[in-house]
């Protein structure tokens, strides 16, 4: 009799398991889009291009320089000694190293920047996400804009409720 009990508890338990997954609601949102029409992001997207484009005014200088020596050389290389041939094709190589480095360089700093600036705002869209998806019950929430989700409901669609959380029209 005390077998029969266990039984029927565990078989009863496993029933309400089952039924307490079935409603957990999954809702779903573009979040690149999101995070596109705040105006931080536009504003981060600003600052990043105005980065970019001092380091690319720096770097401007380390390719004048290589272009000086290319045509340096072009100019006198019939005159000049197999030797000092060999120096200013060492001399431009290093030049173009140097404009090599300086492009990684830059393209870390960039992305490092990126980092710094886009984070704080990551965060805000990811807490408004959060914050609507636990008023409106949703247990999950799938990010729409990696392309993997195939069909949705609009009812499931988060992003109006974020959009208005954050102010964003």
């Amino acid at each position: 009799m005390k077998k029969y009990v266990i039984i029927a508890f565990v078989a009863v338990s496993g029933l309400f398991s089952v039924n307490a997954m079935a409603q957990s609601k999954v809702g779903h949102i573009n979040a690149q889009a999101l995070i596109e029409a705040m105006p931080e992001a536009q504003t981060a997207q600003k600052t990043l291009q105005q980065f970019a484009e001092e380091l690319d005014k720096d770097g401007k200088g380390l390719i004048d320089e290589y272009q000086k020596k290319l045509a340096e050389f072009d100019k006198s290389a019939a005159t000049m000694t197999d030797n000092m041939k060999e120096i200013k094709t060492k001399e431009i190589q290093t030049a173009q190293k140097n404009i090599q480095d300086y492009q990684e360089s830059a393209q870390q700093k960039i992305e490092q920047k990126r980092g710094e600036i886009l984070k704080p705002i990551y965060d805000k869209a990811r807490k408004a996400i959060e914050d609507v998806a636990k008023e409106k019950g949703y247990g999950y929430v799938i990010d729409s804009s990696v392309g993997v989700l195939l069909v949705s409901p609009a009812g499931d669609d988060l992003a109006p409720a974020v959009k208005t959380k954050l102010g964003i029209k």
